[in-house]
């Protein structure tokens, strides 16, 4: 009998109850949404139809527990969807979406549900609620208002559509990506077109080769393949043929994202104005730190009037320089990365070729391990025990310095064909504490880095090295987490402030007492020299007005997509084009588009958020100059940033949050310090 059990169904009875990927196959997924929704509904149900007068306990707070069946199986599918899909897992999102977004309507449009909800809020002032619970409140009510529970009769039958629409859009912008990303190769078998390219590039390229059964060398455009062909390929024309691919993706009939993108932001601005707000991002920013569209069009303007002068000085001296050993033409798209690499070379005798062999992912990782061990006191242990979605998964049992267990880590970094590109973290279960129990945290980090080869570890370059930090930056937030509600754990927090936790850990990658500790050559065991060090501290501003300019420019054309006040008329080519003219170094290209691809704000959560990564860098640059002034790893400033930031989650307003560990309001003027631009 117990053959025939869902295990996607059963309370997991593994350590740390965590999920057993091994036993759930594709057949258990709907079935397991089907009677978690089902269930979940009767628990609304029971909480609507409560005759009990309505409670801060009996409503907000049963509200935060409801669903566990469907919370499980939800994790478990999408974060698989997104980590290790497949062509019936992508096939079942598309089923599953729309059913999940009809559940979601039918919450929020709960009219008994609404009422005690309404109850609760209009007579907060006498509840005598802490804090937390106060957030919470204050969280509740505004989702269902802002979901459509005061409107009325069709304006709320539209906002089910809308939800229901805009779930399966967005699924299949991000499925597109994902297959026009894995369509293409460049199979090379003349070596003459290598030059170049240095040894472990090739080397992977040819395990590329190997794994797909072909002779020679294969190139993709997934980053880890993609980034040095364009940093060290000599042949320019290979180079430009894998620019305006890969410039392209979603722009053309295959895997198109025009129309989607247009249907995207037509359907979120509808549903807003259903509510009586100019456009999208107006909304969106009423929960941000930035409050309003104005504030971060001023801000993305401020770093651009103070990054532009320099961004412009960085691409004449490019131009100047590839002129000077050989270069005919004026720079193309395609250039800017090979030549900058050449210059960055000569400049400061650094590469990613000659710093990979003191990045061995091994060490690396250790080195993370033990820097969040000297700030939080925190240990990590790795447990073959623990069930793994693929077998590339490291799997970790965190603990906290009385020996605690904190958190299950896992951690998955090498690029495949079932993986989205990029690097992201993520939960399979949040901390949260119900009837007295802490219920401690499923955290994961799912990157894209450099694969080992036959003769090599995992060598990573050191954008690799700092997207690493980035990412467990993240992760600590989950995993540090000492909140009561679920909803307000961990990096549940306002989007223009989730990103200070990541951030704030790359700072160490340009600090000499951790790289001293961390960098040793994989093959000799040799710490890396400190002349190497100072290189890879002192490039660590080179041009760092391109980059300021170019984030911006991400920044600009969210808030261009998501401030439109009527649909579209031109094309998404030409809105592009435009907004962000302002930012532009290099003359148009006709056939390249990056909105199509820009799976952050159109199948991610960043839609009218993206100048978060730019706010948050002000926040960082500021937190990290506080450890600067006492020591990288003072114990009392970590102890406070830990306290103070990440273990309070979204349970406060983060700017409180963060005048309590900083003692004032963030200054833009670290930012522009440690970025050269003053």
């Amino acid at each position: 009998m117990t053959k025939n059990i869902n295990p996607l169904l059963c309370k997991f009875s593994t350590i740390h109850n965590t999920a057993p990927f091994s036993t759930i196959k594709m057949e258990h997924y709907m079935p397991a949404f089907l009677e978690g929704i089902k269930k979940a509904k009767e628990e609304v149900e029971q909480i609507a139809n409560n005759t009990e007068g309505a409670s801060f306990e009996n409503t907000i707070e049963a509200m935060e527990f409801i669903g566990e069946e469907l919370d499980q199986v939800s994790s478990v599918f999408f974060n698989l969807n997104h980590a290790n899909t497949n062509d019936q897992m992508q096939a079942l999102a598309r089923e599953v979406s729309p059913l999940l977004s009809e559940f979601s309507n039918d919450i929020v449009m709960n009219e008994f549900l609404w009422k005690r909800i309404k109850t609760v809020y209009d007579s907060k002032d006498t509840l005598e609620l802490n804090t937390e619970q106060s957030m919470i409140l204050d969280k509740r009510y505004k989702s269902f208002v802002r979901s459509g529970a005061n409107l009325e009769g069709e304006k709320k039958e539209r906002i089910r559509e809308i939800s229901k629409e805009l779930s399966q859009l967005t699924l299949q912008f991000g499925e597109n990506v994902l297959a026009a990303t894995n369509s293409f190769e460049l199979h090379i078998t003349d070596e003459i077109e290598l030059s170049g390219l240095p040894d472990g590039v090739l080397e992977a390229a040819v395990a590329t080769a190997k794994a797909k059964d072909k002779k020679g060398w294969v190139f993709t455009l997934q980053f880890p393949s993609y980034v040095p062909f364009m940093q060290y390929a000599d042949n320019r024309k290979l180079r430009e043929m894998m620019f305006k691919v890969y410039s392209s993706r979603c722009f053309n009939e295959e895997f198109d994202n025009k129309d989607i993108i247009k249907k995207i932001v037509e359907l979120r601005l509808e549903k807003v104005q259903l509510f009586d707000y100019p456009n999208y991002a107006q909304f969106v920013l009423e929960e941000r730190m930035a409050e309003t569209p104005l504030k971060v069009v001023d801000f993305l303007n401020e770093l651009l009037e103070a990054s532009m002068p320099k961004a412009k000085e960085e691409f004449e001296e490019l131009q100047v320089y590839a002129e000077s050993i050989g270069a005919d033409f004026k720079l193309q798209r395609w250039d800017w990365a090979y030549y900058a690499e050449k210059l960055k070379t000569e400049k400061y005798q650094v590469n990613d070729e000659l710093t990979r062999p003191y990045f061995e992912l091994e060490k690396v990782k250790q080195g993370i391990f033990d820097l969040a061990t000297t700030l939080y006191g925190i240990t990590f242990k790795l447990n073959n025990e623990i069930d793994k979605y693929h077998s590339e998964v490291d799997v970790y049992e965190v603990f906290d310095r009385k020996g605690d267990f904190l958190s299950v880590f896992y951690a998955d970094f090498h690029p495949r064909d079932s993986k989205q590109g990029g690097a992201w973290m993520t939960s399979y279960a949040e901390q949260f504490v119900q009837k007295g129990k802490d219920h401690r945290p499923h955290i994961s980090i799912v990157c894209n880095f450099t694969r080992p080869t036959e003769t090599k570890p995992s060598l990573l370059s050191f954008g690799e090295v700092t997207t690493f930090l980035h990412e467990f930056g993240h992760a600590l937030h989950g995993m540090l987490s000492r909140c009561t509600y679920p909803s307000l754990s961990g990096t549940n927090v306002y989007r223009d402030f989730v990103e200070l936790p990541s951030q704030f850990m790359e700072n160490y990658a340009f600090e000499k007492e951790w790289l001293d500790k961390v960098a040793e050559h994989y093959k000799t065991g040799e710490k890396i020299p400190a002349d190497l060090v100072k290189k890879i501290i002192d490039s660590g501003n080179f041009h760092s007005g391109y980059a300021f300019v170019r984030q911006i420019s991400f920044g600009l054309i969210d808030m261009a997509w998501h401030s439109i006040e009527k649909p579209l008329v031109e094309s998404v080519s030409e809105f592009e084009s435009k907004a962000m003219q302002a930012t532009e170094l290099f003359p148009r290209l006709e056939t390249s588009c990056m909105s199509p691809a820009f799976s952050h704000i159109f199948a991610g959560g960043y839609a009218a958020g993206y100048y978060g990564y730019k706010w948050a860098e002000v926040l960082d640059a500021d937190a990290f100059d506080a450890f600067k002034q006492k020591g990288i790893y003072n114990k009392e400033i970590a102890d406070s940033f830990r306290e103070n930031l990440l273990e309070k989650g979204g349970s406060e307003h983060p700017m409180i949050l963060y005048k309590r560990f900083r003692g004032q309001e963030p200054s833009i003027a670290p930012l522009l310090k440690r970025s050269g631009l003053n």
